[in-house]
């Protein structure tokens, strides 16, 4: 039974999937019950007889995997109790006096970010905030430490808006934060605090670089230094995701390996120079001792965010094992990496960055671990460009198999995944760790004398050359796939049969294919929502059956509905007010909208603000549709046919979904149980069919 040498990399699989089922389980008896399952599987597995190998290893196998199981859910569990933030009640206005946290500057928007603590009406304790301002707002004094006075409008940390969006307030629950908001005037300092820790250095470097190279070029180079990405445009931004370059804007694996790599070589070459310390000590581990100095000091430097640190840690681990002549990448360590990081932060797997890191790596050794691959390899006699051209392509099927790998990550959670990410990688990835980080390092060094100047110029060349590529590339016709939002259950489906085949030996690991395509059907089969509705009842969209664009109703000036909506339901292009549409008749207080889905004519009827209608009008529109849609409290008189979506309803179920045509309603709510970050946990609703209503006549 064990998958591969040894049953590690299952255990810590089995571990995930312990933390995955908390968040996926709805309340605190089915968390319990998953571990009395668990327990109770580890009872009976160890009750097998041992007399056969066969069964010794399924003995071991069921044990260890249960408990695993049990072990990832009661960590979770365990860390949501003990460190979880409930939100602020609900939406304030407020004077406030407050002390500055942490500083993150947004320059290419031209705001600021603090992290604060203060105290609300209310609270018995203080609170950690994170508010938005604009930069010309915030004194350059006001720094981590001091304390300032502001006014400023605050907000419990949101939800997901829509079914499968981003799901800000389960992070804030495990971050501590109990509010976001926006400062409402200028920040006053009311005095300044005694900077402490590596924040300074981090703000001053990251300075010192952007003022060395201009414009997104900078903030790129920053972001590598420092870790502060506040300097890179929005668009760039999202040329970089388009492209399938984002990961290089986040301080993780390849920053960490490019830093420790430069400086175990570095360190192996002087040291090598010095003949007394060759003959007395093992270069390997005393190189291998300063590469992991040089990962725990940039990981401090830049902020130590958990991706960071998750880098740092493998790192460390692969250099452990240079030092002791072993293996530095293999199954074994990765699954103590990822065990570890779980131990302190079994929030994350359920993120995306844990599942794109950890992916990756998990392709990259199974790929190299695979004896077609290894044959490929193995050095022989041949001139160096046949060894080139065996590495470029070797280079190019890992970006291929690290692609396919995180595209259903990208999908599951993001909505879109970049299409040529392993071709502009295999460009991005050497430019950015053998010219510019090294150029940024080497602009460092020499600015200490005042002749950093030359490297920093050729550092902008080469970043200004990276974007412009990430700009082409994401230009490409169909450079991005979009699906509508994908279920747990598809998703869950490709994760096993990627896992089966990383990590079983032989042909047995073929039939994780099974899974694999099983799940990629499932995606094939996705039909996008017909009517989308926010959680706030603000913004409703549906799409437009014969054009496929998308309508939206309470658009405003913000795009953010638009992409919402449009991620949601996988698609992109221009969005239409649902206004101006043919099938949409509108007044001041109200839209009536018919679409036809499923061989029939649905009508709905949608407010366009919060005003309050006369009620026999209302209770008369109100029977005339199908479903109604509200921002507000509705008179118990307004009855349609399906669905009354006012504030009371969505204040319980969060957004919703509307597949018309399957007779289906999705909601956040179902998806949120009663974990304590949910607003209405007491409230969980049951999932509901549409019912199909009476045959409605043209005339009617």
């Amino acid at each position: 039974m064990a998958a591969g040498p040894t049953l590690a990399p299952w255990l810590a699989v089995g571990m995930a999937a312990g933390v995955a089922g908390w968040f996926f389980l709805g309340d605190d008896r089915q968390w319990m019950l998953l571990i009395i399952l668990c327990l109770l599987a580890a009872l009976a597995g160890g009750l097998i007889p041992r007399r056969d190998g066969r069964f010794l290893c399924l003995s071991r196998a069921i044990v260890s995997l249960a408990l695993a199981i049990a072990l990832g859910c009661a960590l979770v569990w365990g860390k949501s109790t003990l460190v979880g933030t409930p939100a602020i009640p609900g939406p304030m206005v407020l004077d406030m006096r407050a002390v500055v946290l942490e500083r993150q500057e947004l320059t290419a928007q031209s705001r600021i970010r603090l992290v604060v603590g203060l105290r609300v009406p209310g609270a018995d304790r203080a609170i950690k905030a994170r508010i938005s301002l604009k930069a010309n707002d915030l004194a350059p004094a006001a720094r981590e430490g001091s304390v300032v006075r502001l006014r400023a409008r605050l907000f419990p940390p949101a939800p997901p808006r829509l079914p499968g969006g981003y799901d800000f307030a389960r992070a804030a629950w495990f971050e501590g934060y109990a509010a976001t908001g926006s400062a409402l005037g200028p920040v006053q300092v009311e005095s300044q605090g005694v900077e402490s820790g590596l924040a300074p250095w981090r703000h001053a470097l990251s300075a010192h670089v952007r003022a060395a190279v201009p414009g997104s070029a900078g903030g790129m180079a920053a972001a590598f230094a420092s870790g502060e990405r506040g300097g890179i445009t929005p668009a760039d931004e999202a040329a970089m995701r388009d492209a399938g370059l984002t990961h290089l804007l986040s301080v993780s694996g390849l920053h960490v390996s490019a830093v420790v790599a430069a400086t175990y070589f570095l360190a192996l070459r002087l040291l090598g120079l010095w003949p007394w310390l060759v003959l007395r000590v093992r270069l390997p581990v005393l190189a291998s001792g300063m590469g992991g100095l040089a990962a725990v000091g940039y990981t401090l430097l830049t902020g130590a965010e958990v991706p960071t640190v998750r880098s740092c840690l493998g790192a460390l681990l692969a250099l452990a094992a240079v030092a002791a002549g072993r293996r530095p990448f293999s199954m074994r360590l990765l699954a103590l990496a990822a065990g570890f990081v779980m131990l302190l932060w079994p929030e994350a797997v359920v993120g995306p960055s844990f599942q794109m890191s950890f992916g990756s790596v998990l392709a990259i050794v199974a790929l190299h671990e695979a004896a077609p691959v290894r044959a490929f390899l193995t050095r022989r006699q041949e001139g160096w460009w046949i060894r080139l051209g065996r590495d470029l392509a070797m280079l190019l099927l890992t970006g291929l198999v690290i692609e396919l790998a995180l595209m259903p990550v990208a999908f599951f959670h993001f909505h879109r995944a970049g299409i040529y990410g392993s071709l502009a990688n295999l460009v991005a990835i050497p430019l950015t760790t053998f010219v510019s980080m090294p150029l940024i390092g080497a602009g460092l060094a020499c600015d200490l004398i005042g002749a950093g100047a030359p490297f920093w110029h050729f550092c902008g060349w080469s970043l200004d050359a990276l974007l412009a590529m990430a700009r082409w590339v994401a230009a490409r016709p169909d450079a991005v796939a979009q699906l509508p939002v994908m279920g747990g259950a598809a998703y869950a489906f490709m994760v096993l049969g990627m896992l089966w085949l990383a990590l079983w030996r032989g042909n047995v690991r073929f039939l994780g294919l099974v899974p694999a395509l099983a799940g990629c059907l499932w995606l094939a089969l996705l039909t996008p929502p017909d009517v989308l509705i926010t959680g706030d009842g603000r913004q409703l969209g549906l799409i437009d059956p014969q054009s496929r664009q998308l309508l939206i109703l309470g658009q405003g000036r913000s795009t953010y509905a638009r992409d919402m909506m449009q991620e949601a339901m996988g698609g992109s292009g221009e969005a239409m007010p649902i206004e101006q549409w043919r099938g949409a008749e509108c007044n001041e207080s109200f839209c009536r909208i018919t679409i036809r889905q499923g061989g029939r004519d649905w009508r709905i009827l949608a407010a366009r603000g919060g005003g309050m209608v006369e009620e026999r009008a209302m209770t008369a529109a109100c029977a005339y549709v199908d479903i109604v849609v509200s921002r507000v409290a509705l008179l118990p008189s307004c009855r349609p046919r399906l669905l009354k979506a006012d504030e009371p309803l969505l204040y319980r179920t969060g957004g919703i979904a509307l597949y018309l045509a399957q007779g289906r309603i999705v909601t956040v709510a179902q998806s949120q149980g009663q974990h304590p970050w949910w607003r209405a946990p007491s409230l969980k609703p049951q999932e509901e069919a549409i019912k199909p209503p009476p045959a409605i006549s043209p005339d009617q």
